[in-house]
């Protein structure tokens, strides 16, 4: 008899899989999210658990290509801002419950997110300033 492999969660296209942070009006990095925001639950926060690879673009045209060399075409996507381990805020409108395993998630579209908290820049590339207080 086969043993059952281990499921787990797959995110696709440009979808954020989040674990909600409970209804608290500071999140776990310290930022406070303002009561009109809390009470008509228009934004939520939550730390980022699994990523999509990203939107998909149009294949190449392969114009520069000689027409006669056939080549398998791998799926092309446009990288996302957020990674795992990230806090993101999000409109909680845009979000989609889903229980996996006993354990509540969210699945937000990478364009609802409004910001991000990360622990520190570890990439030149990021798009952004970071604001000395």
């Amino acid at each position: 008899m086969a043993q059952e492999g281990k499921k787990k969660l797959v995110v696709v296209g440009d979808r954020v899989l989040i674990a909600p942070e409970d209804g608290e009006e500071r999140t776990a990095t310290g930022l406070l999210l303002p009561k009109s925001a809390i009470d008509s639950m228009a934004v939520q926060s939550g730390r980022v658990v699994g990523l999509g690879p990203g939107t998909p673009v149009g294949a190449d045209s392969g114009e520069d290509e000689e027409p006669w060399k056939q080549r398998p075409r791998e799926p092309r996507y446009f990288p996302m801002q957020a990674r795992v381990g990230d806090v993101a805020i999000f409109f909680r409108r845009a979000a989609i419950e889903v229980t996996f395993e006993k354990k509540n998630y969210l699945v937000v579209p990478h364009q609802a997110i409004l910001l991000l908290v990360r622990d520190e820049v570890t990439l030149e590339s990021d798009v952004g300033k970071i604001l000395d207080e």
